[in-house]
């Protein structure tokens, strides 16, 4: 087995803390899908505070693929309400900077680059549902796999929100034709986590071209009783950013998650305090 199938294989009997701790140090610098089931995992981006209150504006205006579950204070790495250790600038495997609307480089901390004006925003992952779907007997190919699942542009229109704009970015899962419908159902309970999926069958339908060519993550097979099944992707934040060229912009390398110390259902204690005030 490589190296890094095994760290893998161990990370996921550990917790998120522990996976956390194995990604600060640099052991680990991979996809989460899999690790500490039961997490809440984050798609993140971190942007200026000039344009951060345009870009929550954008989230709510588009609450399927960029669900917020968390924001931090202009300035502050840490975000006490996902973890009380998470530090932004080291907690997730790899990173993306964009600069002026180009990847500039992908990285595995972000120290050298944080600064007082950034304000992160974290958004619910699709990991959040994986879990439930493999609890109730539906497999979920990629993890099987040990890959990164796949991500497409779609076709689908964004609601602009200042100079945020764009088209969806979406996931497809394999799913045995007798269980479409369990997944809907299942997903749509994780409103955070992208909900119940936006299409499923011919990619076309969404502007798709080749589902053996993903824009970000690895190609998967559809087995002959199987279904493409599509949902939104926190990914989109990413393809909008390239659109509005901002000078600086950090979001995490597509399938690289930061993972959260609160339930994915989000009971947390500081969920709760939240939801009573």
């Amino acid at each position: 087995m490589p190296l890094h199938a095994a760290l893998y294989s161990e990370l996921r009997k550990r917790d998120a803390q522990a996976v956390r701790a194995a990604i600060r140090e640099g052991s680990y610098d991979r996809h989460t899908a899999g690790l500490a089931p039961g997490k809440l995992q984050c798609n993140l981006a971190i942007v200026s505070e000039n344009v951060a209150l345009d870009f929550l504006r954008f989230c709510q205006r588009n609450p399927k693929p960029c669900p917020v579950v968390g924001v931090g204070n202009t300035g502050d790495p840490f975000l006490p309400i996902l973890g009380k250790d998470i530090d932004i600038r080291t907690d997730v495997p790899r990173y993306r900077v964009f600069r002026d609307g180009q990847l500039a480089e992908e990285v595995t901390s972000i120290g050298h680059l944080w600064s007082d004006d950034l304000v992160t925003v974290a958004l619910g992952c699709s990991f959040t549902f994986e879990n439930a779907l493999i609890a109730n007997g539906i497999p979920v190919r990629h993890i099987e796999q040990d890959k990164t699942v796949p991500m497409f542009r779609t076709s689908i229109p964004l609601v602009p929100a200042g100079v945020f704009a764009g088209e969806m970015v979406a996931t497809m899962r394999p799913i045995h034709k007798d269980r479409v419908e369990d997944a809907y159902r299942i997903s749509a309970a994780f409103p955070h986590a992208h909900g119940a999926p936006i299409a499923q069958g011919n990619p076309a339908d969404i502007g798709i071209a080749d589902l053996n060519k993903p824009d970000w993550g690895d190609p998967v097979d559809v087995g002959n009783d199987e279904v493409p099944v599509y949902w939104a992707c926190g990914v989109t934040p990413q393809n909008v950013l390239l659109n509005a060229k901002l000078p600086l912009c950090i979001t995490h390398a597509p399938g690289h998650m930061l993972i959260a110390d609160v339930d994915e259902t989000l009971e947390g204690p500081a969920f709760q305090t939240m939801k009573q005030t």
